[in-house]
């Protein structure tokens, strides 16, 4: 028997039919053990022995031993595993459709495994690697387990065969892959998805994927083609083997899982940046006196206004799913806010400017807010006046004024211009002058009476006036803080998780 001309053959040559007739010698008949012994033989593949060193000669020797033999793995037996290896960059990432849960990616596959038995000298046939077409060969089913469209990468159908039977299979791959999205964080989300490389009909005992690359290597040649400025950006590669053991129906397979991480600078200029400018002015807007300006109309007009800018963005909002993303409840919170502050100055433009058909203040809400939320509010208590004002009964009426002598002093005191001629005549006909003395009177009772009504409704007036200042103040610095203890509270969150996720 003619000895493999190299070593990498050496193990299908010689020593294996040795070893199989060391086994099966004392077991078979003479005939049966050359039966056996020719059939090896022919069936597996043996040195190429070219005429000349041309390529007619080669392709010759290849197509009768080679070609013609590509309807099965080219193993020595078929108990013998394919090792297939495995190596893979990332070229571009397209995009990742939240809708749809899709990871759209470009990747160079390469894909190396041995021909038992193949080999040739290379001065002898002339070449070290020759370019065969892949249809000539046997080539394992590779797929991707999460691809989910058609493969429209340009096809190459060439691959290298070295003269040592090892064949070298590049291709580019635009891989539409399915990958479960978690939109919580964003737009300052990190994807994980995975790509399961095996084969798609092979067990493990027929193929046996092995990596090729490391995950940092393939992180290092990734970052050097990755030509595209687009929203996501490679950030890691991890890898883990699915291999599941040589047991019948098991199959081996390779899993890399891409870190990606979406480049958050659009999202935050185009959303939360006039998100937080709405709602500073609307904020603002608290200054505005709301008995002199309508206050209410401005912040209608600003929910008005931000209403639209969410309609004109909902394109750049991720569709929800399971969960809701924290922008969605921070739009939800400042729209919230916005209606709130809507209300308040409702509340309180209600209170300075219908405060004249009020009743007085009940005491118990005067010494709540004018006393001890004044404080709260730095809004210092009014001094009281020392002046004294005195009301008239207001059912007092003109029939006081010819009241007899027996009331005495106080009669003369309200009205002691007719008391003085009652006394000068007190039997006489009244005469014109003391008639328009007395309608005088009158007119100076009535216009008194309703002099002191004004004060003491101006009196009433100012106090709720005073509680709807105490009020607006009081809610205008509960609002700040909720704001504050919102906004802190979605960003440490974000921060949070992308720290966790890193």
């Amino acid at each position: 028997m003619k000895p493999c001309n190299h070593s990498r053959a050496s193990s299908f040559c010689e020593p294996a039919i040795i070893k199989i007739i060391k086994g099966f010698t004392e077991k078979m008949k003479p005939l049966e053990l050359i039966c056996f012994t020719l059939f090896h033989v022919a069936g597996s593949l043996a040195a190429l022995n070219c005429s000349s060193p041309t390529p007619d000669s080669l392709f010759k020797e290849l197509n009768d031993k080679l070609f013609s033999n590509s309807l099965f793995r080219p193993v020595t037996s078929f108990s013998d595993p394919l090792n297939v290896t495995l190596r893979i960059t990332v070229v571009a990432i397209l995009g990742v459709d939240d809708k749809s849960q899709t990871l759209s990616t470009v990747l160079w596959q390469v894909l190396e495994w041995d021909i038992a038995g193949l080999s040739w000298d290379e001065k002898e046939c002339g070449a070290e690697r020759v370019s065969i077409l892949r249809e000539k060969i046997w080539v394992p089913d590779v797929q991707i387990s999460e691809f989910i469209d058609e493969d429209k990468s340009p096809k190459t159908p060439y691959v290298y065969l070295d003269n040592t039977g090892h064949v070298y299979d590049d291709k580019p791959l635009r891989v539409v892959s399915s990958c479960q999205l978690g939109i919580y964080n964003f737009p300052f989300d990190i994807q994980n998805c995975s790509l399961t490389f095996g084969s798609y009909l092979h067990f493990a005992t027929d193929i046996m994927m092995i990596a090729g690359n490391t995950t940092k290597e393939i992180l290092q040649e990734s970052s050097k083609v990755i030509v595209n400025n687009g929203e996501w950006e490679l950030a890691d590669i991890g890898l883990g083997h699915s291999t599941l053991g040589l047991n019948a129906g098991d199959y081996s397979e390779i899993k890399y899982y891409l870190i990606l991480r979406r480049r958050p600078t659009v999202y935050v200029v185009n959303l939360l940046v006039p998100s937080c400018f709405l709602i500073t002015v609307d904020l603002f807007s608290f200054l505005l006196p709301p008995q002199t300006i309508d206050r209410s109309s401005f912040k209608m007009t600003l929910i008005l206004g931000y209403t639209v800018f969410l309609l004109i963005m909902n394109d750049l909002l991720p569709v929800t799913g399971e969960t809701t993303p924290l922008i969605n409840v921070f739009f939800s919170i400042s729209l919230a806010l916005m209606v709130t502050s809507l209300l308040e100055t409702v509340f309180i433009t209600n209170i300075q400017c219908s405060s004249t058909r009020y009743n007085a203040v009940p005491h118990w809400l005067s010494v709540l807010v004018l006393r001890y939320l004044a404080v709260v509010v730095c809004i210092p208590p009014k001094k009281k006046s020392n002046r004294v004002t005195l009301f008239l009964n207001p059912s007092f009426t003109e029939t006081t004024v010819n009241t007899t002598a027996t009331s005495g002093s106080q009669s003369l005191q309200k009205d002691p211009l007719p008391a003085v001629q009652a006394q000068v005549n007190p039997t006489g006909p009244p005469e014109p002058a003391l008639d328009e003395l007395k309608k005088l009177s009158s007119d100076l009772k009535a216009i008194r009476l309703e002099v002191d009504k004004y004060f003491q409704v101006s009196k009433t007036s100012e106090e709720w006036n005073m509680i709807g200042i105490i009020i607006d103040r009081l809610l205008f610095g509960l609002y700040i803080v909720f704001i504050v203890v919102s906004f802190i509270t979605i960003t440490s969150i974000w921060i949070w998780n992308n720290t966790y996720a890193a």
